[in-house]
């Protein structure tokens, strides 16, 4: 079923004509609800998830689809460059390719593509990033306005070498989410009654130092 579905994955990745890369929408599309941005950081561990099995398996259909996928998300910078951009996700796709033509060639019309920029986007103005270097066992941590009745979605996407952790707890102390499975994109998602300030920790399990993409809506 798995290789079924990687299957489809190629197929759909080249036959793409079309693609939208970009770091800010043209067009905010005027019926995305509170929770578009939400939706656009889930989406962008989607496809870091999709990417990690592409890799592991060597799949450059997989990291195609990885890379239309993200470049569906529009993210307003907060720091330094991104860790996973779809232009990343499509020259590892390429070199996957083993001479077919066929990868390369959709590897080139999606590059071309994203010089036009997202021209709408379904995901508001987009999940706000930032990059932050983790020492080794480290915590790196940041707080949050939170508002009422609308959910907060946090991921932190690592490059890879460690396994990361990720916890919420509110203006109490208390603890709201926790993601901690063992790998290196955790996220956690919310919904406060209340508006009020949430501490986000991102910790570094591992013993070498890491960099994290860190989004948040």
């Amino acid at each position: 079923m798995k290789r079924l579905f990687v299957s489809l994955i190629g197929v759909a990745a080249l036959s793409a004509g079309t693609g939208a890369f970009a770091q800010e929408p043209v067009h905010v599309d005027p019926t995305a609800d509170a929770a578009a941005e939400a939706r656009g950081v889930a989406q962008a561990v989607t496809a870091a998830e999709l990417a990690q099995w592409g890799r592991e398996r060597r799949d450059p259909g997989a990291l195609i689809m990885a890379a239309r996928l993200l470049a569906e998300v529009p993210v307003r910078a907060g720091g330094d460059a991104p860790i996973l951009t779809p232009d990343a996700l499509l020259d590892e796709a390429a070199g996957f390719a083993q001479g077919s033509q066929a990868v390369l060639d959709a590897v080139a019309r999606l590059k071309a593509a994203g010089t036009r920029g997202v021209l709408s986007s379904p995901f508001g103005r987009g999940p706000v990033f930032t990059v932050k270097q983790i020492e080794p066992r480290e915590t790196y941590w940041f707080e949050v306005e939170a508002k009422g009745g609308e959910v907060l979605r946090v991921a932190a996407i690592g490059d890879g070498d460690t396994d990361i952790n990720l916890t919420v707890r509110d203006a109490d102390g208390t603890l709201v989410c926790r993601d901690g499975f063992g790998d290196h994109y955790p996220v956690c998602t919310t919904q406060p009654r209340a508006d009020g300030r949430m501490r986000v920790d991102i910790v570094n399990r591992g013993a070498v130092w890491t960099r994290v993409q860190i989004l948040t809506n």
